[in-house]
């Protein structure tokens, strides 16, 4: 009994043994890998070098790589910066940067974002838009084309002659509609949005107050014009007045050298009688 005890003892002792010369191999084999392992990481790091930061992350934690110049070191975050994206695996969980054109990722094979001068569609970054769809400038992604939509006409207006629906037999009338869906740039225009048709009607009389807006400012205009019509003979009437006293005195001036002329005939005359009647 005594000697299987013993024999147990000297068992388990070389098996701690055994455990504790494992344990200090690769304790070696790390520092002889690592020679600048530091104990007291910080900010995620589950190992860390002075000179190459993280060697490896806390669980959950993504390593990336960061380029300080020409050197490189290893940062534990608890997600991957813009422009790349995550990987977890078993051992390590790491940040992989997305493609040259892709600014965001979801993975190696699809965008989410472009950078300047491409066109996010279907998770790649093109230079054009395929056929059938077209560039949105504002979001910088590829969108179907989009068609000017109307709404169905109203009813035809009522039957109408500059503004009044009476004193007429033949008018117009007009139905209307709205826009319901405006146009993307190379999509179809939109149709006009009224129409106007002649119709006829039987003449009716029009009533007080039924009278249009152009025959209330004709009634208001006649007026004006009667007023301009009735001052312009005044006007002419007055500028004769003034004219004919200088052809009255024209013709007075052209009686008395007449009758100047007529007086020296007939003197003339006179003398003549009497020089022959002396002789």
């Amino acid at each position: 009994m005594h000697l299987r005890l013993i024999s147990w003892f000297f068992i388990i002792l070389n098996f701690m043994e055994y455990i504790g010369s494992q344990n200090a191999s690769r304790g070696r084999r790390q520092r002889r890998m690592h020679p600048n392992v530091s104990q007291g990481c910080q900010g995620g790091c589950a190992t860390c070098s002075d000179y190459n930061g993280c060697l490896s992350c806390k669980p959950r934690l993504f390593f990336v790589l960061e380029r300080i110049g020409m050197k490189q070191i290893g940062v534990c975050l608890s997600s991957c910066p813009s422009g790349y994206y995550g990987t977890r695996y078993p051992d390590i969980n790491k940040c992989t940067k997305c493609k040259a054109d892709c600014d965001t990722c979801f993975n190696k094979n699809f965008c989410t974002k472009c950078k300047s001068g491409f066109y996010l569609h279907l998770g790649k970054c093109l230079d054009n838009c395929p056929e059938g769809l077209e560039a949105n400038n504002h979001t910088m992604e590829c969108v179907s084309i989009v068609h000017c939509e109307a709404s169905e006409w109203s009813p035809w207006s009522p039957c109408m002659k500059k503004g009044k629906t009476c004193g007429f037999k033949r008018g117009t009338e007009t139905r209307v509609r709205e826009i319901t869906q405006h146009p993307s740039a190379k999509g179809n225009l939109c149709p006009p949005t009224s129409e106007t048709r002649k119709c006829t009607v039987q003449r009716k009389k029009c009533q007080k107050g039924e009278r249009g807006k152009k025959g209330r400012e004709r009634k208001r205009k006649k007026p004006n014009k009667e007023e301009s019509k009735d001052a312009v003979p005044d006007n002419k009437g007055l500028e004769p007045s003034r004219e004919t006293p200088e052809p009255r005195e024209n013709k007075d001036k052209q009686q008395q050298k007449k009758r100047k002329v007529q007086d020296k005939q007939q003197k003339s005359s006179v003398d003549l009688f009497w020089g022959l009647k002396s002789s």
